[in-house]
C-alpha cells in the first residue's frame, strides 16, 4: 500500500509548481496579487459604505423621490364664494371648465409636447407656450395650467392620444360665473391671472400658476374671503405615467358667501333704462346709507375676464372713448349743473343772503363788469322768487343771491352735504371731486377770489367737480333732515356653517346744521320741480308715488347761445351732460337717486327719466302708466 502524501507548508500549482516556488521564481507576482486582493477589497467597503449611506442616512429622501415617481398630486381648484343681493337673489356663482394642464416633472422634452398638443390646439401654440414659462416660476410638482375652458371634444381627444401626451393632466375647474352678464361689473369688479405682484401680496404658498384672483372691484376688496382653500387627490401611476388607482382626495373647501346691500331688481332696471347712454347712476337708502344700486354705463363682461380675457379684446375696451372700465359712479367727476343749486340755496337762507320770498327780476342774463352771465331760458323767468327758482331752475336769481352770499358759505354747506370728499366705501378708486372756496384758489392759484367766479360755483359749474356717488349722499341728507351716513355696499361675509366673519352697518359721519326753517322750503321746491306745473321734471312724475328732485344741465364747453336748439348739430363729445337727482316719497324718504348721463344734454328729457324707471322699480310700480305730458311742462333744462 502505498504511503499517504505529505504536506510542507505549500500549495500545489499546476504543473506540481507551489505558490512558494511561482512567488520565489517571479518576485512581482506577491505584489500584485496583493495590489488586486486590496483593490477589490476597497471597492467591496465602498459599495457597503454607499449602502448604508443610501439606506440609513437619506432614508427620507430616496424613499420620497421614489414615492414622486410612483404618486401624482393634483390639486383641485377651490369655488369661489357666491355673492347675494339684500334679499339672497344669487348674483355671482361658478360653473365647471375643462382645463388642460402639464406635470413639468414628468416633461423631460417640453418642444415635443408642444408639437404633439399643436394637434388640438393650431391657434393657440403661442399662448400655451407663454403659460408653460409662467408655470416655471412655481414649484415642478404644481401642474401648470396650459389651455382654460376646452370644449368637451377637445377634452376626448387628448385623453385618447394619452400615450402620446405623458405628463398631461385633465382637470375640470369652477369658473366665475356672473349671472346678469354686465349688470354691476363695476361693482362686483373682474379676475384676472395671477402676476409676481399678486403674489408678492397675496403669499406663494395659497396659489398656483394660472390661478384667477381678484383684480378690482369686490372681488379684489374680498379675494381672501372668497378664494376659498384648494383640495388635492394623490394618485398611483406606472411607470408611463398611467393613472392607476386613487391614493386620498382631501376635497376643497369653497370661498365663503358674500351678501350685498344691493337690490337686484332695481340695478337691473337702471342698467335697462340707460339703454346705450353713458353715465353712472346711484341709489341709496336715506336713513342707513345703504347702496341700493350703483351703475356705470357703459360696462362690460366680467365673464370674459373670468375665463381669460383676449389681447385683442382688452385693447378694445382700453381704446374705447366712452371709459367702459371705469366705475364712474365713484370715478366719474362731472360739473353737478343746476342740482348745486339745492346747496347754493341752503347756504343762502341759513346765511340770510336770502329768504323763500326774496325775489329777483329774470331777463334771462346779468351783466357783470364786461361780461353777461346767461340763463338757460333765453328771455327769462320774470319775477322769481326761491321756489320759481329751483322749480323752474331760473339761473339768475341764484347769480344775484350768490353775490350777496359768497363763496365760502357755499362751499361750507358743500362739506356738510357730503360733497367734496371721499367716504371710505368698500370699493376702491373712490375721487373725492372738488369744492373750492377762496382759502383753496389762493393755495392752487396764488391769486384772489372773483365774483364772476362766485356766480358760475352757484349753479354747479367753474371749479365745481362732484361725483355720482356724492350727489346721492347729498340728496339722501337733503331727504332725512341733515345726516350724513357713510355709504356702503357690503352687508356681510359668511363662512359655511353661517358664521358672520366680516360685517358692515349704518355709520353717520356728520350732521349739517339745517333748521326746519332753512330745509322746508328747499324741500317744498324739490317737491314742486317733479308735481307742479312748469317743474322742470313735471314730465317725469309719478301717480302712485309723490318723489321730489331737481335737474341740472352741464356744460362741457361753451357753446352758442341757442344751443338747447341746436343739439343735433353738436359733436356728441361736446354736448352737455344732463343730471337729475331725487328722493322719494316726498312725505316720508326711504330712497335717494342721482344720475348723470354722459351728453345727454338736458336733465329733464335723459336723467330724470332713468330715475323715474328706477323709483317705479324700488316701490313695485307698473311702468306702462305714463303721465301726461301736458304743454305747462317748463322748458328743458
Amino acid at each position: 500500500m502505498p504511503a499517504p502524501l505529505a504536506f510542507r507548508g505549500s500549495i500545489g500549482l499546476g504543473c506540481g509548481m507551489s505558490l512558494d516556488s511561482r512567488w520565489s521564481q517571479d518576485p512581482g507576482l506577491k505584489s500584485r496579487f496583493l495590489f488586486f486582493s486590496l483593490a477589490a477589497m476597497g471597492i467591496f467597503l465602498l459599495l457597503i459604505l454607499r449602502l448604508w449611506y443610501l439606506q440609513l442616512i437619506n432614508t427620507d429622501l430616496y424613499q420620497h423621490l421614489s414615492e414622486k415617481n410612483r404618486i401624482r398630486y393634483i390639486p383641485i381648484a377651490a369655488s369661489r364664494g357666491p355673492i347675494y343681493d339684500r334679499n339672497g337673489e344669487l348674483l355671482v356663482e361658478n360653473r365647471p371648465s375643462f382645463g388642460i394642464s402639464a406635470l413639468r416633472r414628468e416633461i423631460d422634452d417640453p418642444e415635443a409636447l408642444f408639437e404633439n398638443l399643436a394637434r388640438f390646439f393650431p391657434t393657440e401654440m403661442d399662448e400655451i407656450r407663454k403659460q408653460w414659462e409662467k408655470g416655471k416660476r412655481f414649484p415642478r410638482y404644481r401642474p401648470i395650467p396650459l389651455a382654460e375652458d376646452v370644449s368637451r371634444e377637445t377634452l376626448e381627444k387628448i385623453q385618447e392620444n394619452g400615450v402620446d401626451l405623458a405628463g398631461v393632466i385633465a382637470e375640470v375647474r369652477p369658473v366665475r360665473s356672473y349671472k346678469h352678464g354686465e349688470m354691476a361689473a363695476h361693482l362686483f369688479g373682474y379676475l384676472g391671472e395671477i402676476t409676481e405682484r399678486d403674489l408678492k401680496e397675496l403669499g406663494k404658498k395659497d396659489y398656483r400658476p394660472g390661478d384667477f384672483v381678484g383684480k378690482s372691484g369686490l372681488e379684489k376688496r374680498l379675494e381672501p374671503y372668497l378664494k376659498g382653500e384648494a383640495g388635492e387627490r394623490r394618485l398611483e401611476v406606472d411607470v408611463l405615467g398611467k393613472e392607476l388607482r386613487i391614493l386620498q382626495t382631501r376635497q376643497p373647501l369653497p370661498g365663503n358667501r358674500v351678501y350685498l346691500t344691493l337690490n337686484r331688481d332695481l340695478q337691473l332696471a337702471a342698467e335697462e333704462a340707460f339703454g346705450d347712454q353713458a353715465g353712472a347712476a346711484v341709489a341709496l337708502d336715506v336713513q342707513t346709507g345703504e347702496i341700493l344700486a350703483m351703475v356705470s354705463r357703459p360696462s362690460y363682461d366680467p365673464s370674459a375676464f373670468a375665463r381669460g380675457i383676449s389681447g385683442e379684446e382688452w385693447i378694445q375696451l382700453l381704446q374705447n372713448s366712452r371709459s367702459p372700465l371705469q366705475n364712474k359712479a365713484i370715478k366719474g367727476q362731472y360739473p353737478p349743473g343746476s342740482t348745486f343749486k339745492i346747496v347754493t340755496a341752503l347756504a343762502a337762507l341759513r346765511s340770510g343772503a336770502a329768504t323763500p320770498q326774496t325775489k329777483v327780476n329774470c331777463r334771462g342774463r346779468i351783466t357783470l363788469g364786461n361780461r353777461d352771465f346767461r340763463c338757460w331760458k333765453k328771455w327769462g323767468h320774470g319775477v322769481t322768487d326761491m321756489k320759481k327758482a329751483i322749480k323752474e331752475s331760473c339761473d339768475v336769481w341764484f347769480y344775484e343771491v350768490s353775490l350777496a352770499l359768497g363763496i365760502d358759505p357755499i362751499s361750507q354747506m358743500s362739506h356738510e352735504l357730503g360733497l367734496g370728499e371721499t367716504f371710505g366705501t368698500d370699493l376702491e378708486g373712490e375721487k373725492g371731486g372738488l369744492i373750492p372756496s377762496s382759502e383753496w384758489k389762493k393755495k392752487r392759484f396764488s391769486d384772489r377770489w372773483y365774483d364772476g367766479e362766485t356766480i358760475i360755483s352757484a349753479i354747479g359749474q367753474g371749479y365745481v367737480l362732484t361725483t355720482p356717488l356724492q350727489l346721492a349722499v347729498m340728496t339722501a341728507a337733503v331727504a332725512n333732515g341733515g345726516t350724513v351716513w357713510r355709504p356702503y355696499v357690503l352687508k356681510k361675509v359668511e363662512d359655511l356653517q353661517g358664521k358672520v366673519l366680516l360685517e358692515s352697518g349704518p355709520r353717520k359721519l356728520r350732521t349739517a346744521n339745517l333748521s326746519p326753517s332753512v330745509l322746508e322750503p328747499v324741500r317744498e321746491a324739490l317737491s314742486a320741480v317733479v308735481n307742479e306745473t312748469h317743474g322742470t321734471a313735471w314730465r317725469s312724475r309719478l301717480k302712485e308715488v309723490r318723489f321730489a328732485g331737481k335737474t341740472g344741465t352741464a356744460q362741457v364747453i361753451k357753446l352758442p347761445e341757442d344751443r338747447h336748439k341746436k343739439d343735433e348739430n353738436v359733436p356728441y363729445r361736446f354736448r352737455d351732460h344732463a343730471l337729475f337727482v331725487a328722493y322719494a316719497p316726498v312725505e316720508n324718504p326711504q330712497v335717494a337717486v342721482a344720475v348723470v348721463v354722459e351728453h345727454g344734454s338736458h336733465g329733464s328729457t335723459a336723467a330724470a327719466p332713468i330715475a323715474r324707471v328706477m323709483l317705479e322699480s324700488y316701490f313695485g310700480l307698473n311702468s306702462e302708466d305714463e303721465p301726461q305730458q301736458g304743454a305747462a311742462a317748463a322748458e328743458e333744462e
